[in-house]
């Protein structure tokens, strides 16, 4: 079969690879309908060391069960299922607490010698904990959206969630990326009264106000700190979004946090430390947030997905077949494109 491999940075190919097969009896083979380029996919694609061999790759997909091992049961071939971003048996003491990311008997996709998410069919561990089934047919019109619950949605999901988004709070959403604007829709969902989305790219943030943002600030450093606090009354939001992962986006997110407020951040940090000072301190404010438990959300949030209350598939603003992955990696990382969409046939 065909499938995505990267060998270093801006060097990403799509080649021929063993068919993946059943090798453990919680295993399931799933043909892949759609998968996606995520920004995080962005970070080794700047910066990978070259390799002679290159890696599996991408960690979102939606497809179709092509068989399951002996000890599967809930799953049967032809089943539409959509796979989070990490694998896990939804079973042990972790999973149960809805931090699946931490599985005992878990991992991630394109890693250890499991397939990655960007080709024609994976072979997934524990897939009676990890696949969720989907009341849907292979042709769909919803399957951007259900695709966005393998992890852009429940991410932005989280995020809100563990800032402490609800009826009344204002919201600040710093970034205007595919994850950004998923907050602004989860905060939208959950009831902010404010949503304030920090971003400069018209056409996102225009999204962002169709998802719920009802201000966009498109300054950056202290001009953009002046604007969200005079938007929120010289307070600041109580529940600040941080979608990035850089430097910048966190120390803007912790100067527009409300006294007593929280600061969630699920863009995957390239810092290695967090500035959270003694003035942080006595303004109480809180970080939280952290990589998401994709599979503890998608039954929360797959019922709006299927009526549709959410459109979070609305991210997706390009479309492109498995041969065009390396174009589509170019397009991201020039922010040509927002979130690249993948139909493997």
């Amino acid at each position: 079969m065909r499938a995505t491999l990267i060998y270093g940075a801006g060097d990403v190919r799509v080649e021929d690879v063993p068919d993946p097969v059943l090798r453990e009896p919680t295993d399931a083979l799933v043909r892949v309908l759609r998968s996606c380029i995520c920004g995080s996919d962005l970070w080794p694609y700047g910066s990978r060391p070259t390799s002679e061999h290159g890696d599996r790759i991408g960690h979102e997909f939606l497809g179709v069960v092509e068989d399951v091992g002996a000890d599967v049961s809930g799953l049967k071939k032809g089943d539409v299922v959509v796979a989070p971003f990490v694998w896990a048996d939804n079973t042990c003491d972790f999973c149960r607490e809805g931090l699946q990311t931490s599985c005992r008997h878990g991992g991630f996709w394109a890693a250890n010698g499991v397939d990655g998410g960007q080709g024609e069919a994976v072979r997934v561990p524990q897939a009676q904990g990890t696949l969720v089934k989907l009341p849907v047919g292979e042709d769909s019109a919803l399957l951007p959206s259900l695709l966005s619950l393998s992890d852009v949605f429940p991410t932005g999901h989280h995020c809100a969630v563990t800032a402490g988004v609800g009826p009344r709070t204002t919201v600040t959403v710093i970034g205007d990326g595919a994850v950004g604007l998923c907050a602004v829709l989860a905060a939208k969902r959950l009831g902010a009264e404010q949503i304030i989305l920090m971003g400069r790219h018209q056409v996102r943030t225009d999204l962002g106000r169709d998802f719920g943002a009802t201000d966009v600030v498109a300054e950056r450093g202290d001009e953009g700190i002046a604007k969200v606090l005079e938007l929120t009354g010289g307070d600041g939001a109580h529940a600040v979004l941080e979608c990035v992962g850089l430097r910048p986006a966190i120390e803007t997110a912790f100067a527009v946090a409300r006294a007593g407020g929280r600061v969630s951040r699920v863009g995957a940090p390239q810092y290695p430390e967090v500035p959270l000072g003694f003035g942080e301190f006595l303004r109480n404010v809180t970080l939280t947030g952290g990589v998401a438990p994709a599979r503890a959300y998608i039954e929360e949030l797959l019922p709006d997905v299927l009526d549709g209350k959410v459109e979070p598939g609305r991210v997706f603003d390009t479309t492109i077949g498995l041969d065009e992955v390396p174009a589509g990696y170019q397009a991201m990382a020039e922010r040509k494109a927002l979130k690249v969409l993948i139909r493997p046939v």
